[in-house]
């Protein structure tokens, strides 16, 4: 007869977990809140603490958003927190570009190009944090009207660099005057299909021995600040927001084109 039993969990496994829960759980609040920062957070840890390829921990990292953004997504939904005619025109051409980042990091040096995007998005930073200074309370929001090429760079940079879906999307949708709280929400939604597209990308590419153990405490993390993220979106006033996201902005960039360069 066919018996399945689940592998005991030890303290010591706990122990190992523990941090790695806490990074997800952190990361994903961070993510949920404001629309960017858990593909950065995890995979510098990764990356620059645990000693992880490039390739493997964004492989990881993916793996672990495609049950975050899940959760985040569902979340987002229910507060009423996305706009579809936005997400519809958006999801596709991320997948598009995720698939292309992911085969470009599975077989090709990708990271040249990174310093110049940072450098970008630093510069995006500064410019949101002047919107938000100027900004009123009952300041009026615009639709975006670059939407698919801008799904399409940030699902290529995503895969390829380990994180920057919502760095990329989020802030330049904000750019052109779109409503925070929507933004936020449609572009963490449309990042599960990006996410999930991307990790079926690398387990092709790199087997599913890409994926490391890591990978289980912060999807435990994520999971659990998921549903805070989306709560919080919606609780905040717009300008604070649009400076909350320009600040995160600012300093992720700042430091991951420290790491770049050093």
């Amino acid at each position: 007869m066919f018996t399945f039993s689940l592998p005991e969990l030890t303290f010591e496994h706990l122990q190992a977990l523990a941090p790695f829960i806490g990074v997800g759980f952190v990361a994903q609040l961070v993510d949920g809140a404001l629309g960017m920062a858990f593909g950065v957070i995890t995979n510098t840890m990764l990356v620059s603490i645990i000693g992880v390829a490039p390739a493997r921990a964004s492989a990881s990292v993916h793996l672990v958003e495609t049950f975050t953004t899940a959760a985040s997504g569902i979340s987002h939904i229910f507060h009423r927190n996305v706009d579809w005619k936005l997400f519809a025109r958006l999801v596709l051409p991320g997948m598009v570009g995720g698939i292309l980042g992911a085969y470009l990091l599975s077989n090709i040096d990708g990271s040249v190009a990174r310093p110049f995007v940072m450098a970008y998005l630093i510069g995006i930073g500064f410019y949101l944090l002047w919107r938000a200074w100027r900004m009123d309370h009952g300041a009026e929001h615009k639709p975006a009207r670059v939407i698919a090429p801008l799904g399409l760079v940030g699902g290529f940079l995503d895969a390829a660099g380990g994180g920057g879906w919502g760095p990329v999307v989020t802030s330049n949708l904000l750019v052109q005057g779109t409503e925070p709280r929507k933004t936020i929400g449609t572009v963490n939604t449309a990042e599960f299909f990006l996410t999930f597209t991307i990790s079926l990308t690398f387990v092709f590419t790199l087997g599913i021995e890409a994926f490391t153990i890591a990978a289980v405490g912060l999807i435990i993390g994520g999971l659990l600040a998921a549903p805070l993220g989306a709560l919080l979106v919606r609780r905040i006033p717009a300008k604070r927001l649009l400076t909350m996201v320009g600040i995160v902005l600012v300093a992720t960039s700042l430091f991951s084109l420290w790491k770049a360069l050093s």
